[in-house]
């Protein structure tokens, strides 16, 4: 007896017509024409399922935090920076939790059930540490959520953040984190990727470094990130978040950072809506928008994630909690358009974020926890275009969230009764 069943479903990869059986919490047979019985059967109907969307880069303490203290009224992250100041003084850990939890719902609504959140350790109280590890033992049963140590303020330039970020880490925070070019001078900025990966080193833990988030083309810390990721052996571990100089830097020196990276196994992690939308405020035109080079960082074989970064909070005053619209965004931004380039978007926000945060058991495969996404689209390409409802959440064998088929009634002489989105991609389209 299969606890859920799913029947005739498209798969990421090309692959159609598939049942998915489940059983105690994992995938336990995949093939065409289960006969089994179950304890719920689902049609898939040619639509697609995905395994679970991965936020690779998000900061769930300041999220749903919109107006306070106040707006951002020059739309800068420098301004944003100032504002989260303000208020983390004012934060009690009931609060923090408060909005971290809402937050949960709309993203596990979304099929989304991993998070790679940022958690700011600038203040020595870690009144945001402690609401987000409550947070993640709370949401654990449907959500996935890894904590990164974040000195928000500077490693080196607030007084108590060096000490603030150890005793976070010895309270459970999964991952080494840092902002190198906020520091006093780029010396200090080098310095302190020096330490936080020796730190990462000492402890056995990953990093994820806020790297470069600058239009300063002379902010080059991702090159002493990817030194340092050598000389402590922790290729295959770090990842650098926004790398938004590289937009500005020169081709020459490109052609060596990348090479570099590569050796180091960096993974890279843009963010852009909210790179898009923060950078380039000092330009008038022409205009850059700051997002990092993603077809370079392919074409070299650095793992890409997408990640949201922010959702109504002192940085944007947008966003929806669906990696998809950062997905749409970004064939946009980078003129990816082909049906290939849609392909690897999406893996973006799915396989190559859960490689990046080291995700136990994930994927559409025998044996992999049953976690997977039933979208109202038939391939990756459909599902960047029209970011469709989510027509059942699945985690660990069980229906978590469930959206109704997005159908729109027609009255129109002559003309068909309904209109369905997910039927009018053209088939075999590049």
């Amino acid at each position: 007896m299969l606890d859920l069943l799913v029947r005739n479903a498209a798969f990421p990869d090309g692959r159609t017509g598939l049942d998915v059986a489940m059983r105690a919490g994992r995938i336990v047979e995949i093939a065409p024409s289960i006969e089994a019985e179950a304890g719920r059967v689902i049609d898939a109907a040619g639509h697609l399922l995905s395994p679970p969307f991965v936020d690779a880069h998000f900061h769930m303490d300041a999220t749903l935090s919109l107006g306070l203290p106040r707006m951002n009224v020059s739309g800068t992250l420098l301004e944003g920076i100032a504002l989260w100041g303000e208020l983390r003084p004012t934060l009690t850990q009931d609060a923090v939790v408060e909005r971290a939890l809402r937050y949960c719902d709309l993203a596990v609504s979304k099929g989304l059930m991993a998070v790679r959140s940022h958690v700011d350790v600038s203040d020595p109280k870690l009144v945001t540490v402690e609401a987000l590890l409550e947070v993640k033992n709370r949401v654990a049963p449907y959500l996935d959520l890894q904590l990164v140590a974040f000195p928000q303020d500077g490693y080196y330039r607030h007084p108590e953040a060096a000490a603030a970020l150890e005793r976070a880490l010895d309270m459970g925070v999964d991952v080494v984190g840092g902002i190198p070019h906020f520091e006093r001078s780029m010396e200090a900025g080098r310095a302190s990727v020096e330490a936080l990966c020796r730190i990462a080193a000492d402890r056995g833990l990953r990093v994820d470094m806020h790297c470069d988030e600058t239009d300063d083309p002379l902010s080059r810390h991702v090159e002493t990130l990817a030194e340092q990721t050598v000389r402590f052996g922790l290729q295959g571990r770090v990842a650098g978040s926004h790398l938004t100089s590289m937009h500005s830097m020169d081709n020459y020196y490109v052609s060596k950072l990348i090479p570099l990276m590569a050796e180091a196994e960096l993974a890279a992690i843009p963010n852009p809506l909210i790179n898009m939308m923060l950078q380039g405020r000092h330009d008038t035109y022409p205009k850059r928008r700051g997002l990092t080079r993603i077809p370079d960082l392919l074409a070299a074989g650095l793992d890409v994630a997408l990640g949201q970064d922010c959702v109504l909070d002192p940085w944007y005053a947008m966003g929806t909690g669906d990696v998809l619209d950062v997905a749409h965004m970004a064939v946009h931004a980078t003129q990816m358009g082909a049906q290939v380039d849609k392909t690897t978007f999406f893996d973006a926000v799915t396989t190559v974020p859960a490689r990046i945060l080291g995700l136990d058991g994930y994927g559409l495969a025998v044996g992999c926890h049953a976690d997977m996404v039933l979208l109202q689209a038939r391939d990756p390409a459909e599902a960047i275009r029209l970011r469709p409802n989510r027509l059942a959440v699945i985690r660990r064998g069980k229906v978590v969230a469930e959206t109704a088929p997005e159908l729109t009634r027609l009255a129109l002489e002559g003309r068909p009764q309904s209109v369905d989105p997910a039927a009018y991609a053209p088939r075999n389209a590049t």
